[in-house]
């Protein structure tokens, strides 16, 4: 599918929700794109519940918290979310804007990019098994987008974690559902433990104890898996395999962009945030210049004044009129207060 608008965010954590704030109050319009199946970036992913004291006027406020209340404030400017999905190509096009294919096959198209990718992109842990990206997107998942999908179906998870054992626990319903992990012992919260033994002792999860060695099938389309505990192979029939051995941090494919990198980091100039390229931006942990802080407030900063040069690339036939959201009419209008 293709689509259109005027500024595509690389990363949904805070940084990338408050640019859509900023961006929104210049009438610039926003789709974005996270590799992860959820709005937060690492707030949401690795500390949901951990609270935060360095947030402007938050004595305390917890990531899933923040991530709530960015949602509620950009909500006006109704943004577009393709999750799940990785920005793995750039083109420039003939009129000088963008296309950014993604990793299911949209195409995106605006006239400027923002990358917010905090540290980088989460991007799943797989099996160390030999042409397994024959299968992936196919039969093997690393996230679940809709259950359905899975319903009255074999399914083989994989893991020893938090999601391991939430999705056998939910796909049990529906499916027939068997767990592999490499020793009976689990990092996943207690509840989901015992409901996920509870569910074996019933007999509605099978659960083997060892770890995947090898993938049969043809097409993209897995038959069987052979699974090996202590030098004992076990084969067992599937439809699909979702692997949940947790996420990993790397620069991806924005690595190939042709932008100027140091130390894994992408370099900007200070005035507008935009980096060796013109009309693509960096802000956040993503980004490195001199004196630069890993805070969310600075990447909040730093979104404010790219949202500024943004406006030159989307309105280059427009002045620029600043104002303030305390005495705009206009700007309060748009937010609805």
């Amino acid at each position: 599918m293709n689509h259109n608008t005027d500024v595509i965010i690389i990363g949904a954590g805070p940084v990338g929700l408050f640019a859509v704030f900023e961006l929104g109050l210049l009438n610039i319009k926003c789709h974005l794109i996270d590799n992860l199946d959820k709005i937060g970036g690492q707030c949401a992913e690795l500390y949901p519940d951990k609270p935060i004291y360095d947030i402007p006027s938050r004595v305390k406020i917890s990531g899933q918290e923040l991530t709530d209340d960015l949602m509620t404030q950009i909500k006006p400017f109704e943004p577009i979310f393709h999750l799940g999905e990785q920005a793995e190509n750039i083109k420039k096009n003939e009129d000088n804007t963008w296309t950014i294919s993604t990793s299911s096959g949209e195409k995106i198209s605006a006239k400027c990019i923002v990358i917010a990718a905090g540290a980088g992109s989460f991007v799943p842990r797989k099996l160390p098994i030999k042409d397994i990206e024959d299968y992936e997107n196919k039969s093997i998942f690393y996230s679940v987008k809709n259950k359905n999908f899975f319903k009255n179906k074999k399914i083989i998870i994989a893991g020893g974690g938090d999601s391991a054992l939430d999705w056998t626990n939910e796909l049990s319903n529906i499916s027939d559902v068997t767990l592999i992990h490499r020793r009976k012992e689990f990092r996943a919260v207690p509840e989901s433990v015992s409901k996920m033994l509870e569910l074996e002792k019933e007999n509605k999860i099978k659960f083997i104890l060892g770890q995947i060695t090898s993938i049969n099938g043809s097409n993209g389309l897995i038959s069987e898996i052979v699974c090996n505990n202590g030098g004992v192979e076990e084969i067992v029939k599937t439809n699909y395999l979702l692997p949940f051995f947790g996420l990993k941090m790397e620069l991806g494919p924005i690595a190939n962009w042709n932008l100027k990198i140091n130390n894994n980091l992408i370099e900007v100039d200070t005035e507008k945030f935009e980096t060796s390229i013109k009309s693509i931006f960096a802000i956040g942990d993503i980004n490195t210049y001199p004196g630069k802080l890993k805070l969310i407030l600075s990447g909040f900063h730093e979104a404010a004044l790219m949202a500024q040069k943004c406006f030159s690339y989307c309105y280059p036939d427009k002045k620029n009129v600043f104002r303030y959201t305390t005495s705009s009419k206009d700007l309060q209008k748009k937010l609805g207060v």
